[in-house]
């Protein structure tokens, strides 16, 4: 008995760090993937070229935790603001970047 636990101890000190990678990377990089890849709805309701910025209509943020209301966000690519319109029903993704709330991804839907 007094040699079998050593042996035990010692292979369970090596088995679990293997164990605890694979079971918690598969979940985390599922949920990581899922995360990056949601888009939230809403509705432009004003685009202002001059500041870079669109107020949008929209439902919950998910990635940030917000409900649905209506707010001004940043535009990471000014691009974007060439593309949508008031009216304009879109899916986007909005990041908090450098402390302020910036729509990262753009899609206008129908």
């Amino acid at each position: 008995m007094t040699r079998i636990f050593p042996a035990l101890t010692i292979a369970l000190f090596f088995a679990m760090p293997a164990w605890a990678d694979t079971h918690h990377a598969g979940q985390s990089y599922a949920a990581h993937a899922s995360l990056s890849s949601s888009l939230s709805e809403g509705q432009i309701k004003k685009v202002d070229l001059a500041q870079g910025k669109l107020t949008i209509r929209h439902g919950p943020l998910e990635n940030l935790g917000m409900p649905a209301m209506t707010m001004v966000f940043r535009v990471r690519d000014p691009a974007m603001l060439d593309d949508v319109k008031p009216g304009d029903n879109i899916r986007f993704r909005a990041e908090q970047i450098d402390g302020a709330l910036t729509v990262t991804r753009l899609k206008t839907t129908q």
